[in-house]
């Protein structure tokens, strides 16, 4: 039976807008029968051209989707999942002001809608973890449905321990919502996908995860470039291809 726990981290430059013509027809690439369960952009807008063809993932990325036609997205959504926050520990937003976003917009959201809420989503650096333990204890009396986690580095191992001792901290099923090799050879980079979207398959407590990204461009110079999902002209990369059909993923010899 296949497991469906993959996000697919779809840029919304490659959607189409004014003065971005973008590379919508690369959706047509992805199998939506495989691994893959949802989309995100980390917008509250779905991408045109999904079509329905998987569940979108709306997120209120940072404040600026508190309000607005953005926040009206997310009030209209009809998807049963809202991420909260995009890495606020790196974007001046302290855990007292999130909380008290997340108890007057979000909680609502649950309370009269149904919605399944993501935490933030935070660095898996020590500020990062931080940043979390207090926003969790300021919101202990309403807390995400989901733990919100990404995580960046290069040893495969580091990351389950990582994952583990969170979900053994926090009890709260958790959506990895952007994981990535920042290794700068193949080989590591193949080795920690493979090792961790197998492990993150087979382990119950992991809701859904997803690898970065499906982007034409390299996001800064932290990312690694053999990690990219996507080439510059919207084909899909070798290792974008074993993450939407391949379960378990084969080691690269």
């Amino acid at each position: 039976m296949v497991v469906k726990k993959r996000c697919l981290l779809w840029d919304w430059t490659n959607s189409s807008g004014p003065g971005n013509p973008g590379v919508p027809w690369a959706m047509n690439q992805c199998d939506f029968h495989g691994p893959l369960s949802s989309i995100s952009n980390w917008n509250t807008w779905t991408p045109p051209e999904l079509h329905n063809r998987a569940a979108f993932r709306p997120m209120v990325h940072l404040e600026a989707q508190l309000s607005g036609g953005d926040w009206q997205n997310i009030l209209n959504s009809p998807q049963p999942i809202i991420h909260f926050f995009n890495e606020p520990d790196k974007n001046n937003i302290p855990p007292p002001r999130a909380a008290q976003a997340w108890h007057a917009q979000m909680v609502p959201l649950r309370q009269h809608k149904g919605k399944k809420l993501v935490g933030p989503s935070v660095s898996n650096d020590a500020a990062g973890q931080r940043w979390l333990e207090e926003f969790m204890r300021l919101t202990s009396t309403a807390p995400p449905d989901y733990l919100g986690l990404h995580y960046y580095g290069t040893d495969g191992n580091a990351c389950i321990e990582y994952l583990k001792g969170m979900h053994a901290r926090y009890r709260k099923p958790i959506i990895v919502s952007e994981i990535a090799s920042t290794a700068r050879d193949k080989a590591s980079v193949y080795g920690f996908t493979i090792q961790l979207a197998n492990w993150m398959d087979e382990t119950e407590w992991i809701f859904e995860y997803g690898f970065f990204g499906c982007m034409r461009k390299l996001a800064d110079g932290f990312v690694s470039p053999a990690a990219q999902l996507m080439e510059p002209d919207g084909r899909f990369t070798d290792l974008m291809m074993k993450l939407q059909w391949d379960q378990p993923i084969k080691p690269v010899h």
